[in-house]
């Protein structure tokens, strides 16, 4: 017979009726429960569920030895192809083909993934143990250098063993995953042998397959993996290529930590995992720590984007207010993780700052990875370039495609969540969704057409008449760009917004960025939102030395961008002084349909013999971030100059 298992929202729910002290505000609606019809995302996730996901498979099974390395593992000979890491591009693939499957059924496309995870399954050894690298190197090798990332890619098997059983109900990959983990659980939490993970994920994923299971032994595996760290139990390349333990967030006890540091991903990923694990075990040792690195994060080390990690070297954080534009390294992978961390200390908390920062990693840094076509990546995210930084086919380090389609396919894990006695409108994306408040369903149904305006309707329909509360994100990007001090708006205007319901303006009470309508709602009942959207001139903390004299655009949630094709001879000419004003103009047929922010601004140039410099009024147009360089190369830039004084390309 086959084993019944519960939902991850299932066992959240379980979780909420059980646990009274819990830390945790609120719990996301899933994706499965979301019907996506939002004409800025739905192309997006449609082109994932072919281009991107196409682009995964051909490379994952064709112009790489990813899926052979499975068949030669499962006959325990042959050659491993590429990288040690490179299972875990198959598993996240498998992620990313669960959810769009959800989204866009494809019976050939499942009987292809089926295929995968036979072979996978087959590679396993009888002891759980599945890594391809190992098997096919030297297995008496296994568990000995902890940057050879065999936790780290079983951390994504479990992940996609439990987003491909959501979809389908088949459960092989689920139980393969189970096996690893339970081998892992035994070589290492039931030995207490030390083991620094090299690159964090499983904590996060365990802490997935503990709300899927409710086994409490993948609870405490994941906390043991996070206490492990910073004691000194480091080692091997880890140590010795960098020299240094905060590479990987190892010099201090997770709870001892308060500063940023070492590579971005494996950062978010870890404080990711540990959130989830303070919401069960109400631990406010990381809380007090997770509050404090958030802080230093947002305030000191974030780009303009939602972009971290602003050096190569590490690809991760250098030095607070050290955020140069060209070089940024901002990768894909690590606003995608921006968006894992921010989700969970929003749902920890209840504070829509958290969620103020995820859609702008989400609409900014984290959809930059990503081509119009859907088959063209960034694996890092600069914030200005002289023309000769185009999207890739793909990388030896295939982490960034699969990891933005996962996250573009599951967008519906996002827009909404519940407690026990409100539902929480967190995004603002056409779709519908059932959500159950007090043991009874609600219908929302939620119309617009953000980001390109600010106007949002949503229709209540619940099961029964009854009294909830409806927490409606305001945007911070009303009042600044981000919270704290890294940026803010160089005027003073204030964005009201206004909220009706059917057709009668509300009052209503502001907590911690929610505007809270309580009443008796019944079928039918029609909420209205107005967001006024305005183009924004953002100025940078005078420590940001990269940012002097220089100012960004920002509408709405969306940040925008010069290039070169639209702005001859360049856009390191372009100069935007106060006073500057701007038309908004939406052009259905450029870039997939966008807003432009058109307006007249003194352009310098120089004459013939290079001798004389004037300025020359120009109309210039800016795009939004996410969409450059689509139309082939071309020069960029975020941050222009607000005078004279500087008017070369950032560095």
């Amino acid at each position: 017979m086959k084993k019944k298992w519960l939902s991850i929202p299932a066992m959240l729910l379980v979780m909420f009726v059980h646990s009274q002290t819990s830390l945790q505000k609120l719990y996301p609606v899933n994706f499965s429960d979301v019907t996506i019809s939002d004409a800025f995302w739905k192309p997006k996730m449609q082109t994932v569920a072919t281009a991107t996901i196409d682009a995964c498979i051909r490379y994952t099974q064709d112009k790489t030895g990813r899926i052979r390395n499975f068949e030669k593992a499962a006959q325990r000979s042959g050659r491993h192809e590429g990288i040690y890491y490179d299972d875990s591009d198959v598993y996240k693939a498998i992620e990313a083909i669960a959810y769009s499957l959800k989204n866009y059924p494809d019976p050939a496309l499942e009987k292809k993934t089926d295929e995968w995870i036979e072979k996978i399954a087959a590679a396993q050894l009888p002891d759980g143990y599945l890594n391809t690298y190992y098997i096919l190197t030297d297995i008496n090798a296994r568990w000995t250098d902890m940057e050879k990332h065999e936790d780290y890619c079983a951390g994504h098997l479990i992940e996609a063993g439990i987003a491909y059983y959501n979809t389908t109900g088949k459960d092989k990959l689920l139980r393969t995953a189970i096996r690893f983990a339970d081998h892992i659980d035994t070589v290492f939490r039931l030995q207490n042998r030390p083991w620094v993970s090299g690159h964090q994920e499983i904590e996060l994923a365990l802490m997935k397959l503990y709300h899927f299971t409710q086994k409490k032994k993948y609870l405490e595996l994941a906390n043991w993996f996070l206490e492990q760290r910073g004691h000194g139990h480091g080692r091997g390349v880890i140590w010795d290529k960098w020299g240094r333990a905060d590479y990987c967030q190892d010099s201090l006890p997770v709870k001892d930590q308060r500063k940023i540091t070492g590579h971005a991903v494996r950062a978010m990923y870890l404080y990711t995992g540990a959130a989830d694990v303070a919401a069960v075990t109400n631990d406010a040792g990381y809380i007090t720590a997770m509050d404090s690195i958030w802080q230093d994060v947002v305030f000191r080390h974030m780009y303009i984007t939602g972009g971290i990690g602003a050096q190569g070297s590490n690809e991760g954080f250098g030095k607070p207010y050290v955020l140069p534009n060209a070089t940024a390294y901002c990768e894909t992978c690590a606003s995608v993780g921006m968006v894992f961390w921010n989700q969970r200390m929003n749902m920890l908390s209840g504070n829509a700052r958290y969620i103020d920062v995820l859609e702008r990693s989400l609409y900014n840094g984290a959809i930059d990875g990503l081509s119009l076509s859907g088959d063209r990546f960034f694996y890092g995210n600069p914030l200005a370039s002289p023309g000769n930084y185009m999207r890739s086919e793909w990388f030896g380090t295939a982490c960034c495609p699969s990891n933005i389609a996962r996250l573009v396919s599951s967008l519906g894990n996002y827009i909404y969540g519940s407690s026990s006695d409100a539902i929480w409108i967190n995004l603002f994306a056409g779709s519908k969704a059932a959500i159950m408040v007090n043991n009874s369903k609600v219908d929302i149904n939620m119309e617009t057409n953000y980001p390109w305006d600010g106007d949002i309707k949503l229709t209540v329909a619940p099961a029964k008449k009854q009294h909830f509360n409806l927490h409606i994100r305001i945007p911070g990007w009303l009042t600044a760009p981000v919270p704290g001090d890294l940026y803010r708006y160089a005027d003073e205007e204030k964005a009201v917004p206004e909220i009706q319901v059917n057709g009668i303006t509300q009052k209503y009470d502001m907590i911690n960025g929610y505007a809270i309508i309580r009443r008796n709602w019944k079928k039918g009942d029609r909420v209205t939102i107005h967001l006024p959207m305005t183009v924004r001139r953002i100025v940078s903390n005078p420590a940001v030395k990269q940012n002097e004299n220089r100012v960004a655009l920002q509408y709405g949630p969306l940040v925008y961008c010069v290039e070169g094709i639209d702005n001859q001879p360049g856009t390191g000419s372009i100069i935007i002084p106060p006073g500057t004003t701007f038309e908004t103009v939406f052009n259905p047929s450029l870039l997939g349909g966008v807003n432009t922010l058109v307006f007249k601004a003194p352009v310098v140039t120089i004459d013939k013999e290079g001798t004389a410099v004037s300025t020359v009024m120009k109309k210039i147009t800016a795009i939004p971030y996410f969409s450059w360089n689509n139309r082939g190369a071309s020069d960029m830039q975020v941050w222009l100059p607000s005078a004279v004084k500087k008017i070369s390309l950032n560095e």
